[in-house]
């Protein structure tokens, strides 16, 4: 950054350290729309995110759209309950949340649309504070395991929204 001549250096926090994001896609049977839809449904999010507790709209009167606040309850490192905001919001392609209080904690859904078949993209990213040290230790153990759970929900996503829900199919195995 260039001010007034000199350069200025930008610096992190002091204890913090940014890890890599953590990356996720699955290619699905279904048409983009069925599947933004599935994503659009915060309340269900803990039946196929196995990293989260509850997430709920804080007011659920209101419809998901850019501003709403999606409070979530997870095993990401941080505060117990964690409050995100939508900041991109682009029907049947894009859901993105950011940390209200952390810019650097971010939560982003991704569509691609195919001929037949959707893309699902989902990416994870938070800060490790601490250090180089802190950050060893948070990708030795509390990564490990959210790139384990987010790999196995993406598949069970694929499951919940691949499946045909026929009138006749509780029955079709009797």
């Amino acid at each position: 950054m260039i001010v007034e001549g000199r350069r200025r250096e930008v610096r992190k926090p002091v204890g913090m350290t940014m890890i890599k994001p953590l990356t996720y896609a699955v290619e699905v049977q279904s048409d983009a729309p069925k599947a933004f839809g599935l994503i659009c449904e915060i309340e269900k999010w803990p039946v196929w995110l196995s990293f989260l507790r509850t997430a709920r709209l804080a007011d659920p009167r209101k419809p998901l759209r850019v501003a709403s606040e999606v409070v979530l309850r997870s095993s990401i490192p941080g505060d117990h309950e964690q409050l995100f905001e939508v900041d991109q919001y682009i029907e049947n392609h894009m859901l993105s949340l950011v940390g209200a209080y952390s810019v650097r904690r971010r939560i982003d859904f991704r569509i691609e649309r195919k001929s037949k078949s959707s893309k699902i993209v989902v990416r994870l990213e938070y800060p490790a504070y601490g250090g180089r040290i802190a950050s060893l230790i948070d990708r030795v153990t509390s990564r490990r395991k959210l790139a384990t759970a987010l790999a196995d929900s993406l598949t069970h996503f694929k499951g919940l929204v691949e499946f045909e829900r026929h009138p006749d199919a509780l029955l079709a195995d009797f």
